[in-house]
This record gives structure tokens, sequence and C-alpha cells, in this order.
């Protein structure tokens, strides 16, 4: 058995403590994910409901306890993919930003492609929303119209993922 330092200790029961504060900072539909122990999951609604600064203290404390007696590796493993799918989210909105810009910029080639990539994708509408767009920016208008271009650059990217 590996002989740790009493601050090394101290190190790992903080980091478990910090993971259940990020457990805590969890909305309760992704917190419903993630694969807790009853009693964790307990824990960390209570948690929720102190208001007084010492009770939560006290609480979060507790929470470091439980952690200690769980495997705290697929918790992070979970963190982890949740932090991915924010990633891949990101790089689709802003690979759609491109794409809005380019086709406003005036890329017909790109309209083009992208109707080829989407088998569902309205040709017509998407040149349709491509003028709108385009011609609301020479105007000066309020961009209702790229909105819309981008909404549907979404919708075909969304459906693209989906199977």
């Amino acid at each position: 058995m590996e002989h740790k330092s009493r601050s090394q200790r101290k190190r790992e029961v903080e980091a478990l403590q910090k993971l259940g504060e990020r457990l805590v900072a969890l909305p309760p539909d992704v917190l419903r994910r993630f694969p807790l122990s009853p009693d964790l999951r307990v824990a960390v609604r209570d948690a929720r409901t102190c208001r007084k600064h010492e009770a939560r203290r006290r609480q979060m404390q507790y929470i470091g306890v439980l952690m200690r007696r769980i495997d705290p590796a697929p918790i992070r493993e979970a963190f982890e993919r949740l932090e991915q799918g924010h990633d891949l989210r990101t790089q689709a909105f802003h690979e759609v930003e491109t794409w809005r810009d380019e086709i406003m910029a005036g890329s017909d080639e790109l309209l083009d492609e992208l109707a080829d990539r989407f088998p569902g994708a309205d040709r017509r509408h998407l040149h349709r929303l491509a003028l709108n767009a385009r011609r609301e920016r020479d105007e000066g208008g309020p961009p209702k119209a790229a909105r819309a271009l981008f909404r549907y650059l979404r919708d075909l990217r969304e459906q693209e993922e989906t199977p």
C-alpha cells in the first residue's frame, strides 16, 4: 500500500469536495444523467436547499465524505462528456455562423454545396432566404432574414446529426 502524506490526503479530499460542489451547481435535468448513489443524490438535492452559510458548508463536507466512499471516476467522466458535448455544440454553432456569413457575402457555390450535403434541404427556400438576407443587409434593415437563414441552416445541421 502506498503511503500518502497528510497534505496529499487533504488535497484529494478537497478535490472530491470540489467535485461535489460542481454536482450541486448542475441543473436538475443534467444531474439526473449523472451516475450517483442514492444517498449522494439526496445529499446534493439537500445542498441546493441550504440557505445559511454554515448549513451549506456542513452539507458540502457531508457530500465530500460520501464522495470518498465511492469511485469518483464515473462522475468525472460524466463531466468530461458534458464538456465535450458543449464544445461540439459550440463548434456546430460557429460552423453555421460561418455558412450564414459566407452566403450573405455572396457565395452561391456554398448554397449549392449545402443543398447537396443536406438531402432534406429545400433549394428554393434556401436561395430565397439568402436573397432576402442580402437585400436586408444592403438596405440596412434589422437582421430578421439573416436570423431566419441561420435558423434554417442550424435546423438542417441538426437533422443531419439525428439519425
